[in-house]
């Protein structure tokens, strides 16, 4: 039948030998990765076979290669078939590919286009190329009921003094404009009422937000030892990280030089870090 469709043959025999060899105890996981040129082919005379038997194949892997260039011409290839055999679910066979594939790879092949239906991660899924190690501080906010801070020459290690509380704020399009630190004394902020957001070190970068929806970030878990709410089930993080990400402008999520997401402090905040941070300073002596 392939001269029929037109595709371009070199059936390796063995090859398509082993195939039956292989899908015979295993018809319900008929799953295979072969290449356009021979394997496909092969692949598809054994797909077209099972049908005849009421069975219906899976469908294929892609492991090395170009991987936009070669999926979208197994897809021609499983488009033909259902036209000409009349097997309606045959174009909509799964594509899966895999080859060390990272987040720089999915952007590429977005960009050029392909037919791939799912994503086989391994290498890249625990750790990140450009970040292989997670990089944690816990620093000190409070210990017996006294807020602390740690100073440093290094804006970027002062800590933010004090127990707090974390809001994200939404504006009237639906994208979270900005996430909010507030000391655990102060109530959260309202909907449609002004709250004063400013920058933690720079005293001019301020800004007034009139939020259309307050979500409370914060949730307590564990307390002193013991769990005191359910754990979410891991569809319903799944679902939440994905709600979170479409509430994020695309300026943000961008991969090439994305717009940094604000972190804020209430202005209650903002001048009791500012005073403690004076208080503990030391002064200079000149003579």
């Amino acid at each position: 039948p392939h001269r029929r469709l037109g595709i371009v043959l070199h059936v390796v025999k063995k090859e398509l030998r082993g195939l039956c060899v292989f899908v015979c105890p295993k018809i319900d996981a008929f799953n295979l990765c072969f290449f356009c040129r021979s394997g496909i082919p092969n692949f598809c005379s054994v797909a077209l076979a099972l049908n005849d038997f009421g069975y219906r194949a899976v469908g294929v892997r892609i492991d090395s290669g170009d991987l936009a260039y070669l999926s979208c011409e197994i897809r021609n290839i499983f488009k033909v078939i259902e036209e000409r055999f009349n097997i309606p679910w045959f174009s909509k066979l799964t594509i899966v590919a895999s080859n060390d594939i990272d987040e720089e790879t999915l952007h590429s092949l977005n960009q050029q286009g392909h037919s791939i239906d799912t994503y086989g991660i391994g290498t890249h899924l625990v750790t990140c190329k450009k970040q292989p190690a997670l990089g944690m501080v816990c620093k000190l906010v409070k210990i017996d009921e006294l807020s602390r801070i740690k100073l440093s020459q290094d804006m970027s290690k002062v800590t933010i003094p004090g127990q707090k509380n974390v809001c994200r704020l939404y504006g009237k399009d639906g994208h979270a404009l900005l996430d909010i630190l507030l000391q655990c004394s102060e109530p959260i902020p309202e909907i449609n009422q002004r709250v004063l957001c400013r920058h933690p070190f720079e005293e001019s970068k301020r800004a007034n937000v009139v939020p259309a929806k307050v979500e409370v970030l914060l949730k307590l878990y564990f307390e002193n030892g013991r769990l005191c709410r359910d754990i979410p089930k891991l569809d319903d993080i799944r679902e939440r990280v994905q709600e979170s990400l479409k509430s994020l402008r695309n300026d943000h999520k961008r991969a090439l030089n994305p717009t940094p997401y604000k972190v804020s402090v209430s202005n209650s905040l903002y001048q009791f870090l500012h005073q403690l941070w004076l208080e503990n300073a030391p002064i200079g002596e000149l003579s």
